[in-house]
């Protein structure tokens, strides 16, 4: 009975060590900076940090909320909904770009207490039933965020429904295992915008392609990603970082409602052509092996 009793102790604390979550220190500082909520184009709403981007769709049933930004990012993504006038428990449906700690930090607490259902690329679901153990790279971290169970998986071109808006995932992986980017239309007065929200696939690894064990189609995925992004036709776009699409060099705290400031297609595939310069040097550096 003792030695039930051992095994038991030890079981437990083998499983509460498994989720102590150790979220990286020492982030870029703009990652935790606080910033003023925005209306981008229709029913699309910034609700992020200073660069840690996170977006709200308003909808007649309720609302979408995509990346949650560090843990520590909750409270100003709850003050940057209730600062536009929303409310908080209106969140139905969550959803994500890339299952990293950095934009997912808050995500099971949001989850809890709204009671939203979370949508996700089906490729990073077990990275987010771990926690971020289980990812090919940020994974020797450990346990980066709270573990999460998805309540549904999609694959490419997948379709996410809410009211008056209709969600569709485009598998971007690469990044990540499932990484994706979002498209859908919004409409403004007579306008009406196709919206892009990139997931933009940059490099993370400092070793060669091939030493990824972890992810053996990590090249081919960044390939076919790169393709795929070349060929989405949109009118506006942002992305998983404010960075990404220089938003604060656009856009000024108090600046008016301003769709047009995101229609800049040339900076997008500026991007692209960097990021690939990128993955074909890395490519190089398994062919000197």
């Amino acid at each position: 009975m003792k030695k039930i009793a051992l095994i038991l102790m030890l079981t437990f604390a083998f499983i509460y060590k498994a989720q102590i979550i150790s979220e990286p220190k020492n982030n870029p500082e703009e990652w935790s900076r606080s910033y003023e909520p925005f209306r981008i184009a229709g029913n699309l709403y910034y609700v992020g940090t200073y660069d840690l981007a996170s977006y709200l769709i308003v909808t007649n049933k309720g609302n979408i909320l995509i990346n949650t930004g560090l843990a520590n990012s909750l409270p100003m993504i709850k003050n940057n909904i209730k600062r536009l006038g929303f409310n908080y428990k209106d969140i139905k449906i969550l959803t994500l770009t890339q299952a990293h700690f950095d934009h997912m930090g808050a995500m099971a607490e949001i989850k809890k207490e709204t009671g939203a259902k979370l949508y996700v690329d089906a490729k990073d679901a077990e990275e987010l039933k771990s926690g971020g153990k289980t990812d090919y790279e940020l994974g020797k971290y450990g346990v980066t965020f709270k573990p999460v169970k998805p309540d549904y998986l999609l694959k490419n071109n997948d379709k996410i429904k809410l009211g008056n808006t209709t969600l569709t995932l485009l598998h971007h992986p690469g990044h990540t295992k499932g990484s994706c980017s979002f498209l859908f239309e919004t409409k403004d007065q007579n306008q009406t915008y196709k919206v892009l929200i990139a997931n933009l696939p940059s490099i993370i690894i400092d070793r060669t392609f091939s030493e990824v064990k972890k992810y053996p189609s990590i090249q081919n995925d960044y390939a076919e990603t790169l393709i795929a992004m070349k060929k989405i036709n949109f009118d506006l776009w942002v992305a998983s970082h404010a960075s990404q699409f220089d938003l604060h060099d656009k856009r000024k705290e108090g600046n008016s409602y301003n769709p047009r400031l995101f229609m800049d297609k040339e900076n997008y595939f500026k991007r692209l052509q960097n990021l690939e310069e990128d993955y074909l040097k890395k490519v190089k550096e398994d062919t000197k092996n």
